[in-house]
């Protein structure tokens, strides 16, 4: 039987290795990713998908992120299905 083990901190990339870090850290790497991704490759590079299953305000922060933090048009949802 496998045990599953659920995660209970964020966790970053520090030399390689994952580590335990606070949230106020973990968010400000995400960010610096995104914005490394943005500012090197533009806009395009990056993207958001959405949820059907998602309320109307969700889906609008979404394409609000896409759009004004991402710089991308980049934008889809699984509403087709």
């Amino acid at each position: 039987m496998t045990r599953k083990v659920r995660l209970t901190s964020p966790l970053v990339r520090r030399d390689g290795r994952l580590v335990e870090a606070s949230w106020d850290e973990a968010l400000t790497v995400a960010a610096s990713g995104f914005k490394r991704i943005r500012d090197e490759h533009g806009g395009s590079a990056l993207g958001v998908f959405s949820c059907s299953k998602a309320t109307n305000e969700v889906n609008y922060l979404a394409q609000k992120l896409a759009r004004t933090a991402f710089a991308s048009n980049n934008i889809d949802s699984c509403n087709r299905t």
